[in-house]
């Protein structure tokens, strides 16, 4: 790129040249955009691109050397300082939120890069790049490439009880962007209002909302969502995480899955079940199978490798009805013309290796110690808390008694170093949920877990005295 894209000059200006460069070149810095060892262009080259002499542009980088911004480093050219510290970019929080330096980072759906499978994958992608042919480089077909499909359709069906068939697999950019695609075909189904579990994952409410559909909250209890209440809402499609509701944990009962069937076969209703973390049952039983396997042609299921691989990979898949496929097919043809196509293939070759159920059964061992670590921390540190629902996935819902000052414990926490999110946010009606914590174990090293959960707990301790006895939940 022309650094003149970057650096401008005018004569019309009362600054002389020299001093516009300079101080273009240190706001540039000043803000990280240069970052430190960023090798600059040659006095000359920069003297061409701006239409200057060459000796302006000497002037103002020997100027910027004395003063420290820069560095001129024999055969290796005019660089930034290695020393130069810009300004700070501010992280966020997944919710928009500013995410602080803490110690101990107990928020949920924080990445763990230690877990990812370098050597696998680095494997699977050389395989999929050698075996690409010609016609892999062009763009890839709307649901995936066959191979990919005819391969998931497999592991769906042994791993989560899946009934379907590569025809009706689709691969996407994650369950975010099935999501929009699911809500761009059903308002041409008359469907204009979709219900949601309460609580649930905030931002999908948000989403939802954005998109133009409106969402109807219904609540879950220890069996899951309760469907009579759904009934009542009118809806004719719904948004569930039947396997580890997110965020409280529980698993939809049997009975409550025959009545969700029996709603949406009654009702001419659509179910879209949410699987983000089925792969990660840590209980040691019999994990429960997908809800699709009792209504293949009334569920769409989802999953992706958010959880089980990385967030950053942005894959993930859906199995629809067959009735769907072309409406979806025809959203992504005006979208986003399909998924990358070497992911796909590399996720392929990952399945029909095994290598992808050796990391996940890997996964499971690593996270059962940590929730088992979490639960001994809990019931130490935090008297009268207590963890409901099943112990699968990433994070764990924690019922604080009804007393507590949520927000003021989150408050408190914080100053200990301990980032937690609480789980007011997650509820239609945040006003009138009973306070909690959602709290995720796998960024914290599983030695560090009692100590992160100690130090919440000295928070826990500090509650107002006004507030009362605390009771359990």
């Amino acid at each position: 790129m022309a650094w003149h894209a970057l650096i401008d000059v005018s004569r019309e200006s009362g600054e002389p040249l020299t001093a516009q460069i300079q101080g273009t070149i240190k706001a540039e810095i000043s803000t990280g955009v240069l970052r430190p060892g960023t090798r600059l262009p040659s006095s000359r080259q920069l003297a061409e691109d701006l239409g200057v002499s060459r000796s302006v542009v000497v002037e103002a980088y020997g100027q910027l050397i004395a003063e420290g911004y820069l560095e001129a480093v024999q055969g290796s050219g005019t660089r930034v300082a290695a020393h130069v510290t810009p300004a700070p970019a501010v992280p966020t929080l997944l919710d928009n939120g500013v995410a602080p330096q803490v110690r101990w980072d107990l928020r949920t759906g924080t990445a763990q890069g230690a877990d990812f499978p370098h050597r696998e994958w680095l494997a699977a992608y050389q395989r999929a790049l050698q075996s690409a042919d010609p016609y892999d480089l062009d763009y890839p077909p709307l649901s995936g490439s066959g191979e990919l499909r005819e391969e998931l359709a497999q592991y769906l069906g042994r791993a989560r009880g899946v009934r379907t068939t590569p025809g009706q697999v689709m691969a996407v950019s994650g369950f975010a962007q099935a999501l929009a695609l699911l809500c761009t075909v059903l308002p041409g189904l008359g469907i204009d209002h979709i219900a949601m579990e309460d609580p649930c994952h905030h931002r999908q409410r948000q989403f939802i909302q954005e998109v133009g559909l409106r969402p109807r909250p219904v609540p879950v209890d220890e069996e899951g969502i309760d469907v009579a209440a759904l009934a009542r809402t009118g809806a004719r499609a719904v948004l569930v995480t039947p396997a580890h509701q997110f965020p409280t944990g529980a698993t939809l009962s049997g009975p409550r899955r025959e009545a969700l069937v029996r709603w949406a076969r009654e009702h001419d209703a659509w179910i879209i079940e949410d699987d983000y973390d089925g792969d990660l049952w840590l209980e040691r039983g019999a994990r429960p199978a997908a809800l699709q396997r009792l209504a293949p042609e009334r569920v769409v299921y989802g999953g992706t490798v958010s959880k089980s691989l990385a967030p950053g990979l942005r894959f993930g898949w859906l199995a629809v009805p067959p009735q769907l496929i072309g409406p979806l097919e025809r959203v992504r043809s005006q979208r986003d013309l399909g998924s990358d196509i070497f992911t796909q293939l590399a996720f392929a070759e990952l399945l029909r290796s095994g290598h992808f159920d050796r990391h996940l059964r890997r996964q499971r061992a690593r996270y059962r110690v940590r929730r088992a670590a979490l639960d001994q921390a809990v019931r130490r540190y935090l008297p009268g808390a207590r963890i409901t629902g099943a112990a699968a996935g990433l994070h764990a819902y924690v019922r604080l008694p009804h007393r507590v000052d949520e927000n003021a414990l989150v408050t408190r926490a914080l100053g200990r170093s301990v980032l937690v999110r609480g789980g007011r946010p997650h509820h239609a009606h945040p006003e009138r949920a009973a306070p909690a914590l959602v709290v995720g174990y796998t960024a914290v090293p599983r030695t560090g877990i009692a100590e992160a959960v100690r130090a919440l707990g000295g928070a826990y301790e500090r509650q107002p005295a006004a507030a009362g006895p605390m009771r359990c939940a």
